[in-house]
């Protein structure tokens, strides 16, 4: 019996339970998205390389959506810490891209602005959730889709700019769609947060303060 359970308890330290696993693929796309983000400024602001930041950023989006596919479809590659890894690894592509673009003169500044007093406003209700046992409310589909259109539109955006007095037909076609994606992303951004305060509402009527003990 002794040796059964002790051989129970090597293949339990060999393999960790799917939902602390550490070492998965989605883990490690995150991971190479966030190794990433200085690969793209050095790209767009030192060497003025704009055809190999937008394939970075073409990239980036791509495994984004391929993390989150891999992690609902297959076997023991969801996990808690990538719960928290993709989320966050977004947030500062959400921060980092903008102002990379709007440095870059690529876009105005009221862009950037919007996206982060709208991130700062939703950031300003966490102290208060946090008494009520939550750390933040659930992400839904619609800030997902925003999200989607934003990092969809800034390399387009970044790929259409024009080149000389007379740019190319097909630069500003890009630049056209890029901007679609652009302000779409941002009205879909906007109205998420807008149905992130409502639940931010609902929680503090319903919800009460949970007291520690002690």
């Amino acid at each position: 019996m002794s040796q059964a359970s002790g051989g129970d308890a090597g293949r339990d330290a060999a393999n960790p339970a799917p939902r602390d696993r550490v070492l998965t693929i989605p883990n490690a796309l995150s991971v190479l998205r966030l190794l990433l983000v200085p690969v793209f400024l050095w790209l767009l602001l030192v060497v003025h390389a704009n055809a190999w930041a937008v394939a970075l950023l073409m990239f980036s989006g791509f495994s984004d959506w391929a993390d989150g596919k891999i992690a609902r479809l297959v076997d023991n590659q969801s996990s808690r810490l990538g719960e928290l890894l993709d989320p966050l690894v977004d947030r500062i592509y959400m921060v980092t891209v903008p102002i990379a673009l709007a440095a870059h003169g690529s876009v105005p500044w009221w862009v950037v602005l919007t996206l982060i007093g709208r991130d700062a406003v939703l950031a300003a209700t966490l102290p208060l959730l946090r008494p009520r046992g939550l750390t933040a409310l659930p992400v839904t589909y619609l800030g997902k889709a925003a999200t989607f259109a934003l990092m969809s539109g800034f390399p387009l955006v970044l790929l259409g700019q024009p080149v000389g007095p007379d740019p190319a037909l097909w630069s500003r076609v890009v630049l056209a769609i890029g901007w679609a994606f652009l302000i779409w992303g941002l009205a879909l951004y906007l109205w998420s947060a807008v149905l992130y305060l409502i639940q931010f509402a609902m929680v503090l009527r319903r919800m009460p303060r949970v007291h520690s003990g002690g």
